[in-house]
């Protein structure tokens, strides 16, 4: 199968570890692709799962050996760790992790090809619960698996091919996570935070959620997951995003759910920034006086 070229693959929760997690319909999408960067935005290992029950699946070890091939092909990898695989956040395990294939910061600035800045984090540190009582997340988190493994037999006895293989996970989830958004002003706490980054626009994953909304000057983008919904934000040459979904599996094709709004809008004005320090990597802003 030819592998598709694009910009730029956002992808984020893919929870290896979990038996719940549809790596091989991430693994599918992986050779689908030809990207010359790569967002793994947070969660892309369950440590939760790990330090519970070690369940490793030989998929997992494929997908890592795909990605040491895109990184040997010249595709940049990032990873912004999360809640669910926050060891990487400390900087000596960063450094064993990353082998020189991947660059692991809390945070990147991300530039499309029309110009625009996108701030690329997972989201959990905008979560009031998960940073205010963490205990909550992580007891939601042990009933949630319990809810994904009777929709699993749902789905098993039912026979249904029509419906996503969580349908009903993602329905409760997508209920209780308009509660947290409520609760912790999630969206809000995210956007202010890229405006103050001086962005056009932030890029994250953590509430399983894939949307794409124009948020007065920048555009939010939440790419989603692979445990229930299999979507990914994909940057074409052009600079115009575009968030997927993976249904079909056995040739990782994939369907629309939203084009970037924000390509049509006026260009917001441009702040008075000072660069503190630029890479190639990513580069961090802050206000002039």
């Amino acid at each position: 199968m030819a592998r598709r070229p694009v910009r730029t693959v956002f992808v984020s929760d893919i929870h290896l570890g979990c038996r719940h997690s549809q790596a091989a319909a991430f693994l599918q999408f992986l050779d689908s692709i030809e990207p010359h960067q790569l967002y793994l935005v947070g969660d892309f290992i369950d440590g939760w799962k790990l330090r519970r029950q070690w369940r490793w699946n030989p998929v997992y070890s494929r997908i890592l050996l795909r990605l040491c091939e895109m990184a040997h092909g010249g595709t940049r990898i990032f990873f912004t760790p999360g809640n669910h695989d926050d060891f990487l956040r400390e900087p000596m395990i960063r450094e064993v992790v990353s082998m020189g294939l991947v660059r692991i910061r809390d945070e990147f600035v991300h530039h499309t090809a029309d110009g625009r800045r996108f701030l690329i984090l997972h989201g959990d540190r905008f979560d009031r619960i998960e940073t205010g009582a963490k205990w909550m997340s992580v007891v939601a988190s042990i009933a949630y698996d319990s809810l994904l493994a009777a929709n699993s037999l749902v789905s098993y006895l039912s026979r249904s091919t029509s419906r996503r293989k969580y349908f009903l996970g993602a329905a409760l989830k997508r209920r209780v996570k308009r509660i947290v958004n409520f609760i912790s002003d999630f969206e809000t706490r995210l956007v202010t935070h890229a405006s103050d980054q001086d962005c056009e626009g932030i890029i994250c994953g953590h509430i399983h959620t894939p949307t794409m909304v124009q948020r007065a000057d920048i555009l939010y983008c939440n790419t989603g997951d692979w445990v229930e919904n299999c979507t990914a934000l994909i940057e074409e040459e052009s600079g115009r995003l575009e968030l997927v979904e993976c249904r079909n599996e056995g040739n990782g094709e994939w369907q629309s759910l939203a084009v970037d709004p924000g390509r049509d809008l006026p260009t917001p004005p441009k702040r008075n920034v000072k660069v503190d320090r630029c890479d190639e990597w990513s580069c961090t802003a802050t206000m002039a006086d």
